[in-house]
């Protein structure tokens, strides 16, 4: 088991001598893509699109990248063969939500000083991500010794989305789910693409105590801050994500759309690189 001792504070460490790692969700099968193969696997740019996503972290700094296999695990394990042992694979047995998939990644962690480790948590189906939307992310979890951060996007369509709710001063108060807001609350426009920053500890400690959700039998992944904040432990939130990145891949449509979008970035990226200006 990994050390989750409550009583260890993630403040007063140094920031700099933190491990960083990622946990990627790449279990799912991704019902509504009219094929066989896991979500994960469908190419963008011509790779599987999970490759997009481990390439960010890797460019973010992350030591290690765990990803969190499930069906047709070996589809997703051929897939990213080639960064070797930058990538360990975890697996989800069964499909009982974001926190489930998480924790599974548990054992991966049972010789790490989860204190001093930082870890960003992120789909698989995201391959619109930018190594600089981590890069804020982190920085502001490791400037403020967070517990737990959240990038966010605002957007003109928040339909479907969870709503990022702050307090009186601006600060991070909780997430609300579109079924369970209020009128006011649905007119709020910052949602949660689902971009986390966590310290490894408090992560797992807070898991130990997120309950199934009644209405799906589930474990969301969502529900850490609200225990988080319960045990005096800072969560921040950063309004980080371009709206364009959270383009969701529920469709072989929704698919060439985003693949237009990363081919038409790595053009543009190589052209910049070649006239010398940074991209």
């Amino acid at each position: 088991m990994a050390d989750t001792n409550t009583e260890q504070s993630t403040r007063g460490v140094d920031q700099d001598s933190k491990r960083l790692e990622a946990i990627i969700l790449a279990a799912g099968k991704g019902t509504r893509m009219q094929s066989d193969l896991p979500k994960v696997c469908h190419p963008v740019g011509g790779r599987p699109m999970v490759c997009a996503v481990v390439d960010v972290c890797l460019e973010a700094g992350c030591d290690r990248v765990v990803v969190v296999v499930g069906y047709k695990q070996e589809l997703v394990r051929e897939a990213l063969a080639g960064y070797g042992d930058k990538i360990v694979f975890a697996v989800q047995e069964e499909q009982l939500g974001t926190g489930h998939a998480v924790m599974s990644a548990l054992d991966s962690y049972k010789d790490t000083d989860t204190a001093n480790t930082d870890i960003f948590v992120l789909c698989g189906d995201g391959p619109l991500i930018r190594t600089d939307t981590l890069n804020k992310l982190l920085d502001l979890h490791r400037s403020t010794g967070a517990a737990g951060t959240l990038a966010t996007s605002r957007i003109d369509d928040p339909s479907g989305y969870g709503r990022i709710v702050r307090d009186d001063k601006g600060s991070f108060a909780r997430i609300i789910e579109q079924k369970n807001a209020s009128e006011d609350e649905l007119k709020i426009n910052e949602v949660n693409p689902s971009y986390y920053c966590v310290n490894a500890q408090a992560m797992f400690d807070a898991l130990n105590k997120v309950k199934r959700n009644e209405l799906t039998g589930e474990y969301y992944i969502t529900d850490i801050f609200e225990y988080m904040l319960d045990a005096d432990r800072r969560v921040e939130v950063i309004d980080a994500v371009p709206p364009e990145d959270i383009l969701s891949i529920n469709t072989l449509e929704h698919l060439a759309q985003i693949d237009a979008i990363y081919r038409a970035r790595q053009i543009s990226s190589s052209d910049q690189i070649s006239q010398g200006t940074p991209s």
